[in-house]
């Protein structure tokens, strides 16, 4: 078969353009392709919800993939091992309701679930901004920019998104509740930022905390920490699992009400 390069071109154009035509509207923006963000659109898709992840760098994980201090190996506890499991994760008990698990098949099948339930995930992308409706108040969407172009300095308008629910699991800097709490100030939101560790305490906290933070804008992951003042965790990840699950299960419960 003959091609040439107009040919690759053309496809690469027209079928990115046919994907961003579609998410220009959805059902949930998921920012973050970590542990909490991948999670939370596995089960979100699940639910049947249109949910496209925003990822500002060019590789899913987050934190997973440096393990703990770059040693390849990552914990789960107990009460996240339904979960792993469901994800096809090799667990390997190694104390009473702790297991181990390599960081790279961690990563590698929490990013194969999300993608084969059918969740849209782009990398390259932040979302700087929130879209929002005054009456009444709530989050209704993101603005998003190539990574790159921020990297470079350049001003470059970015496009807008529209959305039912934003969930922010990007981590420890909460990046879209903080930008949220400070342009629309009506939110009333108040980021606490995160404390010290504390793994215990943070794996139940989170979970528990994990949530609706506005209207239309919800945490999971580090991201809870960062709005409630929780102790962070460190390289244990079941509550990652956890909270991302309970963050697409509140998201349905709210849409479909």
């Amino acid at each position: 078969m003959a091609f040439s390069e107009k040919n690759i071109t053309r496809i690469i154009v027209k079928e990115a353009a046919k994907d961003w035509e579609k998410i220009s509207e959805t059902d949930v923006v998921v920012v973050g392709a970590g542990p909490a963000g991948l999670t939370a659109a596995h089960y979100l898709r699940d639910f049947g919800f249109d949910v496209v992840v925003f990822e500002r760098r060019l590789s899913f994980g987050g934190g997973i993939g440096g393990g703990g201090m770059l040693f390849h190996k990552i914990v789960i506890e107990e009460d996240a091992k339904e979960i792993a499991e469901e994800f096809g994760m090799k667990l390997e008990e190694v104390e009473s309701g702790l297991y181990a698990v390599d960081s790279a098949e961690f990563l590698a099948k929490l990013s194969y679930y999300a993608i084969e339930s059918g969740a849209k995930v782009i990398l390259g992308v932040t979302v700087d901004d929130v879209v929002f409706r005054p009456d009444p108040l709530r989050v209704s969407g993101v603005l998003v920019q190539w990574s790159a172009v921020q990297i470079s300095g350049l001003h470059v308008d970015p496009l807008m998104i529209e959305s039912k629910a934003v969930v922010d699991a990007t981590g420890h800097d909460a990046e879209v509740i903080s930008v949220a709490a400070r342009k629309i100030p009506e939110l009333d939101i108040f980021i606490h930022g995160e404390k010290s560790a504390y793994s215990e305490m943070s794996e139940k906290l989170v979970v528990e905390k994990t949530g609706k933070v506005a209207e239309g804008l919800y945490a999971a992951g580090m991201a809870v920490s960062a709005v409630h003042g929780l102790p962070r965790m460190g390289p244990i990840f079941g509550g990652m699992l956890l909270s991302g699950r309970k963050v697409a299960e509140q998201i349905m419960f709210d849409l479909k009400k």
